[in-house]
């Protein structure tokens, strides 16, 4: 691996060839903080599939693709004379030393549930009137849901144990199943939110990542489909032609392979 003498070199190489797009680049002197946002979130996504498929050369990357874009961001900041990249490092530095006062303080802890706990509080007393402040509006609901939960978590806000949690499952399993019975549309849509939110909660006690979870399962459907859609074509037919039972057995067939 690099030096720590080669990885600043790295990085003021790249500082310098930001320097020099933003000054003759066409595309780049054009962007603003508001342009780059969509490309930052495809970005992050990108990143987000790299390692799913523990792609580590993918990853390696799309790191850089999100690097270029905190440098990006903070070369805009720095024409504003709001900040530049030393300011965001430092910014991020002294967050960090803040909180893990067990680590550059005199706290002591017993375990990484009560780091948890003293980071939320931490918060708090920096001014934030709510655990939940720091969970983004824009998130995807799933991701929204488990860090809400890791949030109250923090606190103590929490099941004592993976029964509780699993016994509210089927509560809200039984509160949805009553609504569609009696068609009740509006009563449906609410029961199944508090059904996939209880569902998202007994995950995070299992240590299971919900998103992750779920996006392994859409990898694993999209492959299974394709190679169904392959098999149908080899066989010059159109799935909307196929039976189910025919279908079927290409479906099992894509589980093996």
């Amino acid at each position: 691996m690099n030096s720590r003498e080669n990885q600043l070199k790295a990085f003021d190489r790249l500082l310098t060839i930001m320097d020099e797009l933003r000054e003759q680049c066409p595309w780049d002197k054009k962007q603003t903080m508001e342009s780059l946002r969509h490309l930052t979130i495809e970005e992050t996504y990108e990143l987000g599939d790299a390692i799913l498929d523990n792609d580590l050369a993918e990853i390696k990357k799309e790191l850089g693709d999100v690097l270029l874009h905190i440098v990006f961001y903070s070369k805009i900041g720095s024409e504003t004379n709001d900040f530049d990249i030393a300011d965001v490092c430092n910014n991020i530095s002294e967050k960090l030393i803040s909180r893990h006062p067990h680590i550059y303080g005199d706290v002591k802890v017993a375990n990484e549930d009560e780091v948890k706990r003293n980071w939320e509080n931490l918060k708090l007393k920096e001014g934030k009137k709510s655990v939940l402040e720091g969970v983004p509006n824009s998130l995807p609901a799933l991701v929204k849901a488990n860090r809400i939960q890791e949030k109250v978590a923090g606190i103590g806000f929490d099941w004592e144990v993976p029964n509780q949690v699993w016994e509210k499952v089927e509560e809200e399993l039984s509160e949805f199943k009553m609504e569609v019975e009696a068609d009740n549309k509006s009563a449906m849509e609410n029961e199944f939110g508090d059904v996939l939110f209880s569902l998202v909660n007994y995950a995070r006690f299992l240590k299971i990542n919900p998103e992750n979870a779920l996006e392994r399962t859409n990898k694993k459907f999209t492959k299974r489909f394709k190679y169904l859609e392959a098999k149908a074509k080899s066989l010059n037919k159109s799935l909307d032609e196929m039976t189910l039972a025919e279908m079927d057995v290409f479906w099992e067939e894509a589980k093996t392979v």
